[in-house]
């Protein structure tokens, strides 16, 4: 199962009363194990960032004044999350964000019954406790020592973590499969996955049969010949 794990930041709180989306990191899971690909941009706001919105992810004008609008990435966008289940921490706050922009471009937004809510899961599994990425960080021997502020792409990562856990742990992906599967370890769209190759199966050949039957004609009353009318067969 393909998930999309996510996070964004943004100039402040509310779509609808003019913040907008500044910044999107995306990790990809397979059956619950990151599979190294990634997608991550800044977006324009086309507005000025409030300084209390810059203290928590640190993005100033400055940085944001080179970086593409929100219409100019959303294919991009689209095409890696694709139709995957999105899995966020605060959900509502991010698909709001995501939604308010795709909707803004005049593209259809994210149907909600594709969202995972991390915070719902963790107060499922640990009521009463703090809730928090950082504290879910800690709860789970996560490290978090590198986030000294906010950002989209390491909040993801970070995330991705929890949410294995939340949902049974780093085990989960302690599976055989007999298929062959597709890896690609970066978003590039035009890059052949490379291919890997299911597990082999070997067989005797014929003159190794031969020898082994040589080898058993030899033995006195072999086991291996009881019940197909050898020494210790009944009747």
């Amino acid at each position: 199962m393909r998930e999309i794990v996510f996070d964004t930041e943004t100039t402040g709180f509310s779509f609808k009363d003019g913040d907008r989306l500044v910044e999107i990191g995306c990790i990809e899971l397979l059956n619950k194990v990151e599979t190294g690909r990634s997608f991550h941009a800044y977006f324009h706001p086309e507005r000025t960032m409030p300084a209390e919105a810059q203290r928590v992810h640190g993005l100033s004008d400055a940085f944001l004044s080179d970086k593409p609008l929100f219409h100019a990435g959303v294919d991009d966008l689209l095409e890696f999350i694709g139709d995957s289940p999105l899995v966020a921490h605060n959900a509502t706050f991010d698909f709001g964000f995501l939604n308010g922009e795709l909707v803004r471009c005049g593209r259809t937004a994210v149907d909600l019954a594709r969202m995972v809510d991390t915070i719902v899961l963790a107060r499922a599994r640990h009521p009463g406790a703090k809730h928090s990425l950082d504290a879910l960080c800690n709860r789970y021997g996560i490290d978090r020592s590198h986030r000294v502020v906010h950002g989209a792409l390491l909040d993801a990562q970070l995330l991705a973590q929890v949410y294995v856990e939340l949902t049974g742990g780093r085990q989960i992906g302690l599976t055989l499969v007999s298929e062959t599967i597709e890896v690609q370890t970066s978003f590039q769209p035009d890059a052949a996955p490379a291919k890997v190759r299911p597990a082999r199966t070997f067989s005797a050949s014929d003159a190794e049969l031969a020898r082994h039957a040589a080898f058993i004609a030899k033995l006195t009353n072999p086991i291996w010949g009881m019940g197909e009318g050898g020494a210790g067969a009944s009747g």
